[in-house]
């Protein structure tokens, strides 16, 4: 089997990557010059330095499959004008360049967020909910989920969306929950949180990974008939147990000041999507 992975160096994708060693898969990655993978690889699979707008075609010929997870504004916003062309733009240029080459199984993932305000009418958000972001990331995610959606079904292809929503774990940006409170711990430093009352699917990066592994036989999957999946452990807590549990294991030094934070702007206390 082969694959043709965006993403490759980032969170999800530099995990999926290391899973995929000692398996009969060959992977194809693109690379934007001079990135660095989020964890250490085993093995490295055989990179392409380039842009998601460049011609991929010679490399998309070789692959079976077709894996999308690069994108932009995770965890800053960079504006409307980069985040269009990044996030809908140029991959759905890709997608058509990978159909056109013979790629008939496309996974893609998005992301919980795209429900946005959707989680305020749920208690456990179904992947047919209506999409409704709160920012320009989670809008232009969307955008791309509707766009790739009618072109596989105008194509008769085999489409898996996975949306993915609170992950954590070994590669994760240093601005983010988890990376933020284990350095903290290691330092002996007090940890300024809100008052902990999200409620989210934490869910282990290596989770994700193992789950995108497993998608790979595209079992129940017809073509045309894209399927959406929510990726989660199906166990919810509040950021405060999170935040809680970890800081214990730990065996941190500091102390945890829940409620010397404010929430975000448009802040969604419960975020539970459904998972099958």
């Amino acid at each position: 089997m082969k694959i043709f992975l965006t993403g490759g160096t980032g969170f999800i994708g530099s995990n999926f990557i290391n899973l995929t060693h000692g398996k009969s898969i060959e992977i194809i990655c693109l690379k934007r010059k001079k990135s660095l993978c989020r964890v250490k690889l085993s093995k490295e699979p055989k990179w392409c330095e380039g842009d998601l707008s460049d011609n991929w075609t010679n490399e998309l010929k070789k692959s079976d499959i077709f894996i999308h997870l690069a994108a932009e504004g995770i965890s800053n916003d960079p504006g409307y004008d980069r985040l269009i062309d990044t996030n809908i733009s140029k991959p759905t240029n890709l997608l058509l360049s990978a159909i056109d080459s013979g790629i008939k199984k496309i996974i893609i993932v998005g992301t919980y967020w795209e429900y946005g305000y959707s989680a305020k009418k749920y208690k456990f958000i179904p992947t047919d909910a209506p999409l409704i972001p709160t920012n320009g990331y989670a809008a232009t995610k969307a955008a791309f989920f509707i766009i790739a959606n009618q072109i596989a079904v105008e194509h008769n292809i085999k489409l898996h969306y996975l949306r993915v929503g609170q992950v954590f774990g070994k590669g994760e940006s240093s601005d983010r929950l988890w990376p933020s409170l284990q350095k903290a711990a290691a330092n002996g430093d007090d940890f300024c949180l809100t008052s902990g009352e999200q409620i989210r699917d934490f869910t282990p990066v290596k989770f994700v990974a193992q789950k995108i592994l497993e998608y790979l036989d595209f079992d129940n999957i017809s073509n045309g008939c894209p399927k959406i999946t929510n990726i989660g452990t199906g166990k919810h807590q509040t950021l405060k147990e999170f935040a809680s549990f970890w800081w214990k294991k730990w065996e941190a030094k500091g102390k945890l000041h829940f409620g010397s934070k404010t929430y975000r702007d448009n802040e969604i206390i419960r975020y539970v999507p459904k998972i099958d």
